[in-house]
């Protein structure tokens, strides 16, 4: 996970979290993702990642400045594109209702119990990552309610996180993983805060053998998927975060180390043939270009877009910050669309990548294909 964070990379706030929360092995990894957050452009972030900036910066013990009153407002601006949007879209906003928590969670009180309301109106089916993050969010409010406030308030909290409750406990399976491999870790730092506990007991002990046997087995090699399990490893949770105590002297400036790459050569170079593909009925343009693009051998998925896209307008690309990471969501001004269940797959040959962009190294004379299709 660490190894991921370089002066090229994307950076990413939950890794940030993860190393603050577990304790860092790379101090100069977490300066540099530390400095690199600081500097970051807020206007091309999401309410998520926003949120996750915040919290990121709070962990380092840095003051996140104006991002807490922008994150304030833009969450006074939210609402949800329909009454049954799907779950997933209300991921960000728990984020944000998080972070906003834990910097005030007096002002934080309206925006919370809006959203507590329109959680309860949607009737969308449950979602795992999203039902853990609302707990975590309604279970720092429920546990803040400014003395004074209305009863019914707690009552509200309490309602939704009973709910939630429910619906994660019944994807508990026998040997203690919680929906899947990669939803378990969220889910347990759920279980392991919520104040309304489930009917089904859940036996954290098994979970942790499980997880430590797939750690084993080499099934966490993503960073966003080690940054999700790594604080309940640790016995820590995203409701930690202000707890974070700081080194003497952590406080101190980050600086850029002094990296030097060597220019590539020829013979250190691979060739990715590269699709894209759009055949789906009910969308306007249809297309199935090919491109041959060269990168530098060991480079990730994530290179040769962008190198195709230098190439050829054709194949311009757009992506969005996920709780895993980088997700291509526009190609060819071609974008996803949750209403109408649409989003781009890659596929190696014929076989869907079980890696992002970010994360997926391609092969010489590899046939990567993005497909836009439905789910």
């Amino acid at each position: 996970m660490e190894n991921s964070v370089t002066s090229s990379a994307f950076p990413n706030p939950s890794i940030l979290i993860a190393m603050n929360l577990a304790g860092a092995y790379n101090v100069e990894a977490q300066k540099l993702l530390t400095y690199k957050l600081m500097a970051n452009d807020i206007a091309d972030l999401t309410i998520g990642q926003l949120a996750l900036t915040v919290m990121a910066l709070t962990s380092s013990c840095r003051d996140p400045g104006n991002k807490v009153s922008i994150l304030h407002r833009q969450m006074e601006n939210w609402a949800p594109s329909s009454p049954n949007a799907q779950s997933s879209t209300f991921y960000g906003p728990s984020l944000a209702v998080l972070a906003l928590c834990q910097k005030n969670p007096e002002t934080t009180l309206p925006i919370a119990v809006r959203f507590a309301k329109i959680l309860l109106a949607n009737s969308s089916p449950f979602n795992m990552d999203t039902g853990a993050m609302v707990t975590l969010a309604l279970t720092c409010m429920y546990n803040k309610i400014p003395v004074g406030s209305e009863e019914g308030y707690r009552s509200l909290f309490g309602q939704v996180l009973e709910d939630v409750a429910e619906n994660i406990s019944m994807r508990i399976k026998d040997n203690g993983i919680i929906g899947d491999i990669y939803s378990t870790g969220l889910a347990m730092q759920a279980l392991s805060v919520t104040p309304k506990h489930p009917p089904k007991k859940w036996n954290c002990k098994k979970t942790m053998d499980t997880i430590l046997k797939e750690i084993e087995l080499g099934k966490f090699h993503n960073p966003m998927s080690i940054a999700q399990i790594l604080p309940s490893l640790k016995g820590k949770t995203y409701l930690d975060v202000p707890h974070v105590s700081c080194i003497p002297g952590h406080e101190g400036q980050p600086t850029l180390p002094n990296q030097t790459n060597p220019a590539p050569t020829s013979a250190s170079n691979i060739t990715v043939i590269y699709t894209i593909n759009n055949q789906l009925r009910g969308v306007e343009l249809h297309f199935n270009e090919t491109i041959d693009v060269s990168v530098k051998a060991g480079s990730v998925l994530l290179a040769v877009l962008e190198e195709a896209q230098r190439r050829s307008s054709m194949f311009k690309f757009e992506t969005t910050m996920t709780s895993w990471g980088l997700v291509v969501s526009s190609i060819n001004n071609i974008a996803e669309n949750v209403h109408h269940r649409t989003y781009w797959q890659f596929l190696s040959g014929k076989t869907p990548l079980d890696e992002g962009v970010a994360d997926y190294i391609p092969f010489n004379h590899e046939h990567i294909t993005a497909n836009f299709t439905r789910y």
